[in-house]
Formats: C-alpha cells, structure tokens, sequence
C-alpha cells in the first residue's frame, strides 16, 4: 500500500518522526472438551511458534524497507512465544535476516544502542476458558519506525498472516522534525484513518470503527468479522455433529465473547432466536 507523502522535505539530518503500527490480534473458537482445548493450544503453539513469528517479522521488514539489525525470539512453556527484532532504515550489517532467525548465538549486551532507530515485535498470548469452552488466541504487534519508513505499508500484510476475527488497531505518530529553515513537521505523510490503508477486499470482510485524535495524529480502528459461520468457529468438530440446542448455545456464547472483545467491556448475556 503506498503511503501518501507530503510535499518532500528538505530536512535537517535525521527524520526524526516516531510511526508506531500496533495491533491486538484475536482468534476466537470453541473447543468443547479439555481434550480439544489441549489441542487447540498446541495447535496454535505450533502455527505462531518464534520461528514462524521471526519469519513474518522478517516479512514485515522487507515490506516497509527496513534492514534488519538483530533478532531475539522465544517459545515460553506452557505456550506463547515473542519475537523482537530491531531495524533501521539504512544498511548498516551484512548479516542477512535469515542468518539472525536461525542463530543460536545469544544477543550482544550493546543492542538496546539500537532502540532509538527502529523496531518490531510480537507476543502471543493463547488461552481457554475451563468451563465455557471458550479460546482464544491473542497477538499483539508493534512495528515503530523513525525516518522515512512507514510501519502503514506492513498493515494488510500483516492482517492475512494472521487472519483474525477481531483486530484492535493503533497508529500514533510522535516527535518532529524539521527543515531546513528549522521549522518543525509533526507528520510527514497524509493520513485521516487507518482504514485509508487497507484493501478493499479488507474492508468488505469487515465491520469497522474508528477513533481518532486528529490534532495528536493518533488514530485508532476496531475491526470486526461481518459474517459468522459457526462451522468456523469450532475446533475439533463440526456444526452438523451438535444438536439445535447446543449450537444455539455455542453460538452465544461466541458473539458475546467476541462482542466484549470489540467493545472492551464485559456485555449482558445475548438471546438468539
């Protein structure tokens, strides 16, 4: 996706405007026994594992221009995983990203020096409710640039990888810069919504809001499935396997899960006829 620009400046030095991307990702389901609640977190251990995380990372990096400095990746027990990787808009290693994602070597103790350029991160956070059979998988992803790089360029990328129900967006733009008159630019790119980056196969999959604080070029969408097919949303079986009662159920417990999700409260039971 290509990020308008505004009128190109001759800066100063460095560009030294902050883009921050970060969004919560949610997959929900329902997985009827402790059995198939296992099995959905080993399942998603396994699809999100650091590796296939530092791969989409990487992914992301080549998308928006970034080079890649270092890479530090970790699988937590009983499940979860993070990966953190720094960039920076210029070449400034020939370590290629695909010798950093299958190092064994630990960090050098130096690397927070590269914090105040570039970086990208994921956590993962899969859970399930012990009596409702609710899960859900949670990822939350930052992509914080400085210069003339932009995290925007990564957002549609980054919705297919990891193809949510629920997606909870931010994008805030921070610091200034300035020219060469020493006037100072707090954004250097034009923007009214993060909706303005997205698809349009995107944005018919999915019901949206938005709220945005224009005058601190902070923007904020929440994003929602439109359609729900309940064969989608069970793990370890199918719609037809379930009585009428108990899809009935199923299914409400579902909305009102992903409704509290959206919503960011807790909401009263839903009735469906």
């Amino acid at each position: 996706m290509e990020i308008k620009s505004l009128k190109k400046l001759k800066l100063y030095g460095f560009n030294n405007l902050t883009k921050t991307l970060s969004f919560n990702m949610y997959d929900i389901c329902y997985a009827k026994s402790p059995e198939h609640r296992q099995a959905y977190i080993e399942y998603i251990d396994e699809e999100y594992n650091s590796d296939r995380l530092a791969r989409i990372l990487t992914n992301v990096a080549n998308i928006i221009g970034a080079h890649v400095l270092n890479i530090a990746k970790q699988d937590y027990d009983p499940q979860g995983a993070s990966v953190t990787m720094l960039v920076s808009e210029d070449q400034e290693t020939d370590t290629s990203a695909t010798e950093l994602i299958n190092s064994t070597e630990p960090l050098p103790s130096t690397v927070v020096a590269h914090l105040d350029k570039s970086h990208i991160t994921v956590h993962t956070y899969p859970e399930t409710h012990p009596n409702k059979g609710i899960s859900t998988f949670r990822a939350d992803i930052d992509v914080s640039t400085c210069g003339k790089i932009s995290p925007l360029a990564a957002l549609n990328y980054l919705m297919t990888s990891f193809s949510s129900d629920i997606a909870i967006i931010d994008y805030r733009v921070r610091g200034f810069t300035r020219d060469l008159n020493g006037k100072k630019f707090f954004i250097d790119h034009k923007i009214n919504s993060i909706q303005n980056y997205l698809t349009n196969e995107k944005k018919e999959l999915y019901q949206m809001i938005d709220v945005n604080v224009y005058q601190e070029n902070i923007f904020h969408t929440k994003m929602i499935l439109k359609d729900f097919d309940l064969d989608n949303y069970l793990f370890g079986m199918a719609k037809k396997e379930l009585l009428p009662n108990e899809k009935r159920k199923i299914k409400q417990r579902l909305i009102k899960e992903m409704g509290e999700i959206f919503h960011g409260k807790n909401i009263p039971k839903v009735k469906l006829n």
